[in-house]
Formats: C-alpha cells, sequence, structure tokens
C-alpha cells in the first residue's frame, strides 16, 4: 500500500512552464495588468501572472499539463490584447549549487 501511495504522488507532479508575451497594447499600469489577470484567471491551467512594466512583458506560470501558449495567446486576444510569445518553457529560477550530503560545504567551483 506504501509503494501505491509514493507511485500515486509521482504521478501527481505538475509541470509548471513560464509564457513570457509582449502585448499590444503594452501592460503598462496596475490598471491593465488587474485586467490582463483577469482574464487569464478564466484559463485553466494558469497559475501565476507578472508584469514587468519596464519591459513591457507579461510572464504567465501555467500548468502544462491543462493548458499551453496557444491558450494563452487566444483568452489575451479575447481579453483585447495581441500577444508575441518572447520565451516558453520552464519557470526561472535561481541556480542551485551542489551540496555534500556528508559534509553540508558547498560544491561550488571557484
Amino acid at each position: 500500500m506504501a509503494v501505491a501511495l509514493m507511485m500515486g504522488a509521482t504521478t501527481m507532479a505538475k509541470e509548471l512552464k513560464m509564457l513570457v508575451v509582449k502585448t499590444s497594447p503594452a501592460v503598462q499600469n496596475v490598471e491593465a495588468q488587474t485586467k490582463v489577470k483577469d482574464q487569464l484567471r478564466l484559463t485553466a491551467g494558469v497559475k501565476k501572472v507578472e508584469a514587468d512594466f519596464s519591459a513591457q512583458q507579461v510572464m504567465v506560470t501555467y500548468d502544462a499539463d491543462k493548458t499551453n501558449a496557444k491558450k494563452i495567446v487566444a483568452a489575451l486576444k479575447k481579453g483585447g490584447y495581441e500577444a508575441s510569445v518572447v520565451s516558453d518553457g520552464a519557470p526561472s529560477e535561481k541556480k542551485k549549487v551542489p551540496v555534500d550530503a556528508t559534509s553540508g560545504a558547498s560544491q561550488q567551483k571557484k
């Protein structure tokens, strides 16, 4: 039974991706960001929406098992925004440095 539970937990792992798009009109203020967030909230699988006003980009973290870039771009279009994909891939994470399990020392190369 323990094996079945462990296998179930492994199959439940979600593949999160991050889509970065440039929109037209550009999302340049909080009001526009709220409009985009509200529109994308209706799209199954969208987990997080952020806007970078200076880069004029919208970053969407989504569950790849439930949606994809094409559906997100279509949702933006339905909300009045044309979107061009800048990138679509794994969410960016800080670089992880391996640690020696026995000593706890960092194995970062100098």
